[in-house]
């Protein structure tokens, strides 16, 4: 099954309705996916609110589970914090932060505000992703991205690396804006092993690991 946390619509930079994305979703056999659009001081409860309504009817009247989530991009880290509260209090059920990818400039020490942040859920795209941010993320059960979008992925090999080296937890995310970019079943188990790990690691990071934060969410799928 395809489990996908990070994704965008034209509430921010995507090109699909959420409607639209979810339905071209459950067209791809995705069983869950969350809708993460940019956010920061400005926007977040507008987006947080029209999430909510979507996923309302979405859920209950497709096949898929959709969730209401966030992704707080170019925040500074000082801020990212109380951002992150605020984006869970608006009813965001998926907290992404847009991690200091190595294709933007991302202020300086995001990841570890993140990775210090309980109210984060994902860690998009962390790019040199230390060992010690990983480790403190690690401990709180922070999902670290293997990203599916195109300059992004390019530092996949490390970010891998470092979580096996601590054992921190990884999953898979299309950072989906337009229709080409959702992810297959095929695609992620590419993702895995082009970023260095093994085939016996492949369901782990495709379906444990997503299952799991599904429930750190509050969402349980059969």
């Amino acid at each position: 099954m395809i489990i996908d946390f990070h994704s965008h619509t034209f509430l921010s930079d995507g090109v699909l309705s959420p409607a639209e994305l979810v339905q071209r979703a459950v067209a791809a056999g995705y069983r869950a996916i969350a809708m993460t659009d940019h956010v920061g001081y400005a926007n977040y409860q507008y987006v947080c609110e029209a999430l909510l309504r979507e996923c309302e009817v979405i859920n209950r009247e497709l096949p898929i589970t959709s969730l209401a989530g966030v992704e707080i991009t170019h925040v500074a880290p000082r801020a990212l914090g109380a951002l992150a509260e605020r984006c869970k209090a608006a009813g965001a059920q998926v907290v992404a932060v847009h991690g200091e990818t190595i294709t933007e400039p991302v202020p300086a020490g995001t990841n570890a505000a993140a990775a210090e942040c309980a109210a984060v859920d994902v860690l998009a795209h962390p790019g040199l992703l230390t060992v010690a941010d990983a480790r403190v993320g690690r401990e709180r059960g922070l999902a670290f991205e293997l990203s599916a979008r195109k300059g992004h992925s390019a530092a996949n090999g490390r970010v891998a690396r470092v979580c096996q080296e601590v054992g921190a937890t990884m999953i898979v995310d299309s950072d989906a804006h337009a229709p080409g970019d959702l992810l297959t079943e095929s695609l992620v188990a590419e993702i895995i092993l082009g970023a260095g790990l093994e085939r016996t690691q492949v369901e782990t990071i495709r379906q444990e690991n997503p299952v799991a934060l599904l429930k750190r969410c509050g969402v349980s799928i059969e």
